[in-house]
């Protein structure tokens, strides 16, 4: 797949300009995101990765916009695991309920920042090194492992070590001054709890990019494709968060789910990479079949967890709704 630089920077600058927009006509007057205008913003989202893998069936052809999808739905749905870090983040730092989508959209835009560097990263690896899929490969197999058994695991969100970096070398305010990421006290300039957030948020979901982003690579070697993906998973991950928040505790088994696409990928990753390095004749999974497995995983985990929780509404006491529970009224 070759990519013009003309297409690359069209490419950005449209993110850029999203990201402007939301600030000055969604956010410029900061308010409580209600579930209408979060699921109608989800939908505006969606609608638009969706249409960007039409444009690019037509532009690139059918193989490369089965894996555009297949990445698509597999960082989306690996990203709502990001959500529930996202609750207990918000309510760690006593974040305003007005307050919450500016947080989040500037910690977007740091998260797609750092994601942008990983997946150059990446792709100047892959491109030298396919043996690295072998690791790449690995390393999603033991974390789906890990995902797997993390159910009953709660989130630190104390222990982010950047932003007790941040805390320890810079002044600061533990009282939130509305919006703003720096101001002054007594003469004195210092950081508010904005941008500690911010900071939290953008640097949290950067653990979550080392997971995502080989997954992604595991269906797709187009850097093009990758960043594609990661930005609207991105960009729709924050209504997703309004929209879902009270509902993120019924997915009791997302966990498994999550675990077995990334099970699913790390096996794919070893086979082609078994196959592209010593040339073996083993099977190998194209970008529908991959689609197919990862659609049909997620159904499954969302079905069987609302019947669960249906039949047993205590399945939903998790540490989590306990955290929840917790937040400032």
């Amino acid at each position: 797949m070759s990519v013009p630089d003309w297409v690359w920077l069209v490419t950005i600058a449209g993110f850029a300009i999203v990201i402007v927009a939301d600030l000055l006509l969604v956010d410029s007057n900061p308010h409580v995101f209600g579930v209408k205008e979060a699921t109608r913003w989800v939908i505006i989202y969606m609608s638009a990765a969706v249409l960007f893998g039409i444009g690019l069936y037509f532009w690139q052809g059918a193989q490369y916009a089965g894996q555009y999808f297949a990445g698509y739905i597999t960082e989306y749905s690996l990203s709502v695991d990001n959500l529930f870090v996202f609750v207990v983040l918000m309510a760690s730092f006593a974040v305003p309920v007005e307050l919450q989508h500016r947080v989040l959209l500037i910690g977007v835009v740091i998260a797609l920042i750092l994601r942008t560097i990983l997946i150059i990263l990446g792709a100047a690896i892959i491109a030298k090194f396919l043996w690295v899929f072998f690791i790449f490969g690995a390393f999603l197999i033991w974390t789906a492992w890990k995902v797997w058994g993390s159910g009953e695991e709660e989130t630190n969100p104390e222990g982010n070590k950047l932003v007790k970096f941040v805390e320890r070398r810079v002044p600061s305010t533990p009282e939130w001054q509305g919006s703003k990421l720096v101001t002054r006290i007594d003469g004195k300039r210092v950081i508010t709890p904005m941008l500690l957030t911010v900071i939290a948020i953008g640097s949290t979901d950067l653990l979550f990019a080392l997971d995502s982003i080989p997954a992604v690579f595991g269906l797709t070697q187009e850097a093009y494709i990758v960043f594609a993906v990661n930005a609207f998973a991105l960009m729709g991950l924050r209504q997703l968060y309004f929209l879902l928040n009270g509902l993120l505790d019924k997915l009791i088994y997302l966990n498994k789910g999550l675990a077995l696409i990334l099970l699913f990928i790390g096996v794919k990753l070893v086979l082609e990479a078994a196959h592209s390095v010593f040339g073996l004749d083993v099977p190998m999974i194209n970008a529908f079949a991959s689609l197919a497995v990862i659609v049909l995983i997620l159904a499954v985990t969302a079905t069987t967890s609302i019947i669960a929780v249906n039949r047993n509404p205590n399945l939903v006491d998790s540490p989590m709704a306990k955290k929840k529970g917790d937040e400032p009224k």
